[in-house]
């Protein structure tokens, strides 16, 4: 299948943004790419959203010069495998916007960015964000747009969490949600913000939180890294591909040296506490005008798998018509897009019906 080239990321920009705690940004960025063409009734548009520390370049490669802050100029979008002509999320037939959170830091407003009023980076006086201050934000880039409805929003890990906060904030506004490795509620301990503090803060050069102008703190985001990539699966993604175990660490070290060159360490805690809070458990009944495919894991070491029946079972006693499944994988955290191949002709199916 073809591979879309010649992307670009955008930036939609407004002005002052309210926040569910009463505090405000003085003004609101949100980055973003588009894949597809807007159909002229403005009815063929799929929201695409990203896990915790990942970015909006979901799919195909950047025109030169149009890449992401903090994304490689060459690199092919996490979620290629599924986004694109012919592919699942078919961009022959689908408008595809695929946005970076509120509070990240691949080019939205977040810890990195500047602030307005006093030319520095926020830092850590970034104030505290929810789930549905994202799903917020994102509703205003789609406004912007001129889209009425979204077909679905699609999304795994933390960007499941979007999803369901979407379906639950925005009641019909879209007619499906596709989450992968994800829940309707954060695990217990996912949002823990004592360990990280304390992990970061112990960088020599941390300074109270503003290392910006102090060498930044990459070498501790570095080891993070590594150990969240060997936790997600990546060992095992790459095993096929390098055999070696050696090669093999050795590559996922790369990659980790290469995301803590332009990642933020208080980006990490704000949408850590923001997905500490995170549960819709309640808003099942605000579900049953949307569609759900939820896709999981076995092998996933950050969701317990043992829980989601569950969720499933509340879900259809509430009255939503959910589709689950199971993929039979050992890529972990990651089998969404590592193992795209198990799971396309269920999503594709998916969107074709609710067309």
């Amino acid at each position: 299948m073809a591979q879309l080239s010649g992307i670009e990321s955008k930036i939609f920009a407004t002005g002052e943004f309210p926040l569910e705690s009463g505090q405000s940004l003085p003004a609101l960025q949100l980055a973003y790419e588009t894949y597809g063409e807007l159909a002229p009734g403005r009815d063929n548009a799929i929201l695409v959203v990203h896990g915790y520390t990942s970015s909006h370049h979901a799919a195909g490669r950047y025109a030169p010069g149009k890449s992401a802050r903090g994304v490689r100029p060459d690199a092919v979008g996490w979620y290629d495998a599924l986004i694109g002509p012919g592919k699942a999320v078919d961009t022959d037939r689908y408008f595809v916007i695929s946005v970076n959170a509120l509070g990240s830091a691949h080019g939205s407003t977040g810890p990195n960015s500047t602030d307005p009023r006093t030319e520095k980076p926020y830092g850590p006086t970034f104030p505290d964000i929810t789930m549905r201050d994202m799903v917020a934000a994102e509703k205003q880039l789609v406004d912007s747009l001129g889209i009425e409805s979204l077909v679905a929003v699609v999304g795994p890990s933390m960007g499941g969490f979007q999803s369901f906060q979407w379906a639950a904030s925005y009641p019909g506004f879209m007619k499906g949600i596709a989450a992968a490795v994800t829940a309707p509620r954060s695990p217990t301990g996912l949002g823990q913000l004592e360990p990280l503090q304390r992990r970061l803060s112990a960088d020599p050069n941390w300074n109270d939180g503003w290392y910006y102008d102090n060498g930044g703190i990459g070498a501790t985001l570095q080891k993070m890294r590594f150990e969240t990539l060997m936790n997600y699966g990546m060992n095992e993604i790459l095993a096929q591909a390098i055999p070696d175990p050696a090669d093999r660490e050795a590559a996922i070290r790369a990659d980790a040296e290469a995301w803590a060159q332009v990642y933020d360490g208080h980006s990490l805690m704000v949408l850590r506490r923001a997905i500490g809070t995170f549960d819709i458990t309640d808003d099942y009944a605000a579900l049953k005008s949307t569609k759900v495919l939820y896709v999981q894991s076995p092998s996933d070491t950050v969701f317990d798998i043992a829980q989601s029946p569950g969720y499933v079972a509340d879900m259809r006693a509430a009255g939503v018509d959910i589709t689950y499944v199971e993929l039979p994988t050992d890529k972990g955290h990651m089998a969404s897009h590592a193992d795209a191949a198990l799971w396309a002709p269920i999503l594709g199916a998916f969107l074709t019906r609710l067309e």
